[in-house]
């Protein structure tokens, strides 16, 4: 490299680090946006191919990814040096892409839980009044398991609507619960006040039980899966047929329900 040229690019390393005032905030703003939008274009970059795209000194580049690394919005693959984008754009994702996420998420900690307990997990989500089925794995065991997928299930007689009923907004649960609740089962709980109860323990424990209240002969556990904001966007669920998943049985179920949830939470952003 000449002299000429390295007082020419350290003139314009200067001219692009002088303060603008609001205009040079606005400039800084939109190419940060730039960035991310190239990262999501690419899937990785480097810093001096993210200079050349913006047409930027590589400092100012490499400033630019500092400050979006720092927010959690990229990171930085430190074998290769390439940047991606990181775990804080789901922080910014708006509702409609929580479930998208939620299931892309998911799938990889739903086949470990089914092949670790051998029956079917669910994921499911709210719709309207009552839940949905979003994602499903089934476990070797789970060989006459039913399919799940897509069927919308009544949130008072299953875990995951259990889970999901728990962590409504009191204005809306009571309004959900001051409709008839439609007995399934012998089982069922079809009492408003009982159940305000069941939803208050489920609250406290962490995971939700139902136990052939939608079916006879089928039980099943659940525990929440909260967004990066905390808010509980879904429900991790365990099915099987109740010889195989025991009354005695779903409170170990329970637990380990409880940490493949917390784990794909963590996944979604909670607690990052």
């Amino acid at each position: 490299m000449t002299r000429n040229q390295t007082v020419a690019d350290q003139t314009e390393e200067t001219r692009e680090r002088t303060p603008k005032g609001a205009a040079g905030a606005i400039q800084s703003v939109d190419r940060a946006v730039s960035v991310l939008e190239i990262l999501a274009r690419h899937g990785e970059a480097g810093v001096t191919d993210i200079a050349d795209e913006l047409d930027v000194h590589k400092s100012t580049a490499f400033r630019l990814l500092g400050v979006l690394e720092n927010r959690g919005l990229v990171s930085q693959a430190q074998d290769r040096g390439k940047y991606f984008l990181g775990a804080g754009v789901l922080r910014l994702a708006g509702a409609a892409a929580v479930r998208l996420d939620i299931s892309q998420e998911g799938a990889p900690v739903c086949r470990e839980l089914a092949d670790e307990l051998g029956e079917t997990v669910n994921i499911a989500v709210l719709d309207d009044d009552a839940a949905v089925n979003i994602m499903q794995a089934r476990g070797p065991a789970s060989v006459t398991a039913q399919n799940w997928l897509g069927r919308r299930t009544p949130l008072h007689a299953t875990s995951s609507g259990k889970v999901l009923l728990a962590h409504l907004p009191v204005t809306l649960r009571e309004g959900l619960l001051a409709r008839a609740l439609p007995r399934f089962t012998e089982h069922t709980v079809t009492s408003a006040g009982m159940l305000r109860g069941e939803l208050e323990s489920v609250v406290a424990q962490g995971f939700a039980l139902a136990a052939e209240e939608l079916e006879l002969g089928l039980n099943a556990v659940a525990a929440p899966v909260r967004a990066h904001d905390g808010k509980v966007t879904g429900a991790l669920s365990v099915s099987g047929p109740a010889y195989r998943l025991e009354r005695d049985r779903l409170p170990e179920l329970a637990r380990r329900t409880v940490t493949a949830a917390g784990e794909l939470s963590r996944r979604m952003g909670y607690g990052i």
